[in-house]
């Protein structure tokens, strides 16, 4: 096998810029051209009011929910400020989201004690459905933004949810002119997305410019199901997307898609038919 096997290829990475490292070291150690473009920055809550109303009922909970590596930073971070010596209540079970948020959290010395095998709320809830959680008091500490499948269907299991705002993404200043810029005078193989707000964003930024054009020629790759549907919603097509929602995966992925005979058979160019 060919030890650069992205050589050659230019790819763009949508992701934050604080998240995007690991992902843009692999993407460069097997070859690639990569150009960080973060869509989104991660930033804090305007308030802190409910974050620090639940920090201060900790030990009434039963579960406490991460869905990112953001969430558990941002949450770490509030409560390292309001406790000294910071720890979570020994009665309290932690759920991580993905091996990377999993991670994070043993990091900062916790015990993960449940990480569903897919890492999408579907599988979440499924996970939750069997275990006794009627009655339970659920903490989900996530971005400001996000789809309400998990708390709502935690709710219709009898449990009771506190959903708390760790932390907004947010456009990054002065972006739509650069991206334009990027888009139009270099030439990219691949544009990846790692979440629905990097996709939204990346839409929101190209404003009225026609994508068809923009990315005539350019792989889609997202690293999952959630996020290619957003992409889908935005009536682009998705190329490449990894059976495991890693980045790992998703590099996997795009070696895959380049590997095989013609990766843009005729008529799945990307495209885009505007938003639904």
């Amino acid at each position: 096998m060919d030890k650069k096997p992205l050589a050659g290829k230019r790819i763009l990475i949508t992701r934050a810029r604080d998240q995007s490292a690991e992902f843009a070291t692999r993407l460069r150690d097997l070859g690639a051209d990569v150009i960080e473009f973060p869509t989104i920055e991660i930033v804090a809550p305007l308030c802190w009011h409910e974050m620090d109303r639940a920090i201060d009922q900790l030990r009434s909970y039963d579960w406490v929910i991460f869905t990112s590596v953001n969430g558990v930073k941002f949450f770490w971070q509030r409560l390292s400020e309001k406790v000294t010596g910071p720890c979570l209540p020994p009665s309290l079970r932690v759920c991580a989201i993905g091996p990377a948020t999993a991670n994070q959290l043993k990091k900062n010395g916790i015990k993960v004690d449940y990480t569903p095998k897919e890492y999408v709320a579907e599988a979440v809830l499924e996970g939750f459905g069997k275990m006794a959680v009627k009655g339970n008091r659920i903490l989900l500490a996530r971005a400001k933004v996000a789809r309400d499948l998990l708390p709502k269907g935690l709710e219709k299991m009898g449990a009771e949810v506190d959903v708390v705002e760790a932390y907004r993404t947010v456009k990054p200043r002065g972006g739509a002119k650069r991206l334009k810029k990027v888009l139009t005078d270099t030439r990219i193989d691949v544009i990846t997305f790692t979440s629905s707000s990097t996709v939204n964003h990346f839409a929101g930024l190209l404003n009225k410019e026609d994508p068809r054009k923009l990315l005539k020629g350019v792989a889609i790759a997202c690293i999952g199901p959630i996020t290619a549907r957003t992409v889908k919603d935005w009536g682009m097509d998705v190329q490449i997307q990894p059976k495991e929602y890693t980045t790992p995966a998703l590099s996997q992925a795009i070696i895959d898609f380049f590997s095989s005979p013609s990766p843009f058979p005729k008529g799945k160019r990307v495209g885009t038919r505007g938003r639904k």
